[in-house]
């Protein structure tokens, strides 16, 4: 491969061969061989499973939300794998009403998903999608809740997305571009109709952005959605007049970036607008919401990123951030009432959960925090009464056995970075206890501290888990995405090993028995750590990696490759490509003694090709010097998440754990 006069050669390109005979019988070599390394620790595996399941409470249930007149809630029953959706109407000791039961449409099926409960206005048809292949491929089915039957329309759906029109017969669902895998078009479907009569209401061109369709809360307007992380535009449809053409709010420019609600008589917009770098608020008259109409409701912030809001008929509910902590704030919008939802531990979050309705005073929240389980909690915005509905049940947990700290590091370039620690009360910080470290930092996605029950089988053996919150996430704020993309890549790979480094002088653990991990653009992170400082780390675990940084988004046919230049770069540009080639983990591996590896990947998986972690460790095998341990392991079944069953994915962290506590020659 040749690009701006420089000379590429890429030996293992001939993996990218999906369907040939060579390459499956490579990757289940690969898994023979994982196998075998593997089969002194299988009892270990089998007893980390066992461990892990036996904290779950198996015939468990979420808490139910009203919407319309029906409390629905997903409930699971002891050794099924996977969720029954349901709903109760009127009140929540109400005859049960299964929606659909994902184990009966699992059925014959190595790998399912079924998401997208969406129920019409009028209470009596749900649609919901399935994927069966494991490549984010849905089929939206719809179903009339009166007779239990399935309508005969059925049709593709990108990630499950449909909207109902208020009249309960007409939904508008999105696809992909069937190459790309990118979400580019909105159509429009009627009950009853052949699908091939569906209607194209919208297409989005630009193949760096992707599009999708949601409904405001107060159900009046549709919303078709498309950009990506540089820009966003939004049109709308009357909910009433789901025929009407699309309405711009406001036309896409590089850099400009908003999001909308409607309330009342007004659209609220979340946008970056005049310089709001953290966001700000903004209402708009719906018969003239034009920008040179728009007017703060929540200023700009330099302290505080607006991360999302709700609204209510007495109450506009904001979500936060800032130094790295999720902060729910309160505002009435007529009795001057201003506040925050306190929460006392020093590392958690909390957030927002699904509020469908608008007239009322309970606000349902979720905490959680690295040693706190989830608990879902109904907030009296009025009087600020506080109901627990539920605590995620851990079976054997008792939560005043363990700490949580909360850290900054100083990052080569001083730039302070929070880190997340999670360890059993009296563990001596004297460098003799193994860690596990782990991060993501790209898109703007923040690794905040949730509780893990899995991680308990790591802690109750003697280890610190630390999550460092890098650049390239939105911990501390928009700035902290930009610091961590596109140009300014390497922060996130320096911050990660500053970190690392920190847990080290600290005390916390020593290298020899030190792991990172992390998963798909985190898999990217442990790649280029791998590279650059395979000394600080006893192993590290790259999940579904992203790896082949230069050779992926220098081919358009790779599905998702276009939509990806703002975060990564376009190759086509000089400047991107030889900034990408400096860190891309694949182009940078060369002949030395590297860290213990085990790469995961799943063959089906849709956002990370498999072929990428396959030749990363062909290639790794042909250049490592030493007796480094490194493992291929290919869910032939699974998705870019791994398995679809609740069961399955706890094998998949048994999976892990035994690699990690084999390496630490742990076997109980």
């Amino acid at each position: 491969m040749e690009l701006h006069g420089d000379v590429r050669d890429d030996e293992y390109y001939w993996l990218k061969n999906r369907d040939s005979d060579a390459v499956i019988k490579y990757l289940n070599e690969e898994n023979d061989y994982f196998n075998k390394v593997m089969k002194p620790a299988e009892p270990l595996q089998e007893k980390l499973y066992n461990e892990m399941l036996a904290r779950i409470k198996q015939d468990d249930n979420t808490v139910p939300y009203l919407k319309n007149g029906y409390y629905y809630y997903t409930r699971f029953e002891t050794a099924r794998q996977y969720p029954i959706f349901c709903r109760r109407k009127g009140n929540e000791s109400a005859p049960e009403e299964i929606l659909v039961d994902a184990n009966i449409v699992a059925q014959g099926h190595p790998f399912c998903e079924v998401t997208g409960i969406n129920v019409s206005p009028d209470n009596r048809y749900l649609v919901y999608a399935v994927d069966t292949t494991g490549r984010y491929l849905y089929n939206a089915y719809i179903k009339d809740l009166q007779t239990g039957a399935l309508l005969a329309d059925h049709f593709p759906s990108a990630f499950g997305n449909t909207v109902w029109a208020n009249d309960s017969k007409t939904i508008f669902y999105d696809t992909k571009d069937p190459v790309s895998l990118r979400t580019d078009k909105i159509w429009r479907h009627v009950l009853h109709s052949s699908v091939e009569n569906d209607v194209l209401v919208y297409e989005e061109k630009d193949e760096t952005a992707y599009t999708g369709v949601s409904k405001s809360k107060s159900e009046k307007y549709i919303f078709i959605n498309s950009g990506y992380t540089q820009n966003y535009e939004t049109r709308f449809i009357s909910a009433d007049h789901p025929d009407d053409k699309p309405q711009v709010i406001a036309p896409a420019e590089p850099g400009f970036y908003y999001t909308v609600e409607h309330f009342g008589d007004s659209f609220y917009i979340r946008t970056n607008d005049q310089g709001a770098v953290n966001f700000k608020l903004v209402s708009a008259p719906v018969n003239n919401f034009s920008r040179s109409n728009w007017r703060d409701v929540i200023p700009h912030r330099d302290n505080a990123l607006l991360e999302g809001f709700d609204v209510f008929t007495d109450y506009l509910v904001l979500s936060e951030r800032t130094e790295g902590i999720t902060k729910i704030r309160i505002i009435g919008w007529h009795n001057g009432t201003d506040k925050y939802i306190s929460f006392d531990e020093p590392t958690y979050v909390s957030e927002l959960d699904y509020n469908p309705e608008l007239n009322t005073d309970l606000l349902r929240v979720d905490y959680s925090s690295m040693v706190t389980p989830t608990s879902v909690i109904d907030y009296n915005m009025n009087t600020g009464e506080r109901t627990i509905r539920k605590v995620q049940p851990v079976i054997g947990y008792d939560k005043d056995e363990y700490v949580s700290e909360y850290k900054w590091v100083t990052a080569r370039d001083g730039i302070e970075v929070p880190v997340s620690v999670f360890y059993k009360k009296g563990t001596a910080m004297n460098g003799k206890h193994p860690c596990l470290l782990y991060a993501y930092g790209s898109y703007g996605l923040s690794m905040d501290p949730y509780f893990s029950s899995n991680v308990l089988s790591l802690v109750n053996r003697g280890f610190i888990y630390a999550i460092a919150h890098i650049r390239g996430g939105m911990e501390m704020g928009f700035h902290w995405y930009e610091d961590g993309k596109m140009l300014h890549k390497m922060n996130t790979f320096n911050d990660f090993i500053d970190c690392a480094e920190y847990l080290v002088k600290n005390k916390y653990t020593s290298p020899d028995k030190l792991f990172a991990n992390g998963g798909s653009a985190g898999g990217l992170l442990m790649g280029a750590v791998s590279n650059m400082r395979p000394d600080l780390f006893k192993g590290i675990i790259a999940d579904v990696p992203f790896v082949d940084v230069l050779t992926t988004m220098s081919d358009s046919t790779i599905p998702l490759t276009t939509g990806e230049y703002t975060e990564w770069g376009n190759p086509a540009i000089k400047e991107q490509y030889f900034y990408m080639k400096k860190y891309s983990p694949y182009d940078n591996i060369v002949k030395k003694n590297y860290s213990n590896m085990l790469i995961t990947t799943s063959y089906s998986d849709s956002q990370v090709q498999y072929f990428e972690p396959a030749k990363f460790v062909a290639r790794h095998r042909e250049l490592y010097t030493g007796d480094h341990l490194l493992l291929l392991y290919c869910n032939m079944h699974g998705a870019h998440g791994g398995s679809s069953g609740r069961f399955d994915r706890l094998h998949d962290t048994a999976r892990r754990y035994a690699f990690i506590l084999g390496l630490l020659n742990e076997n109980n």
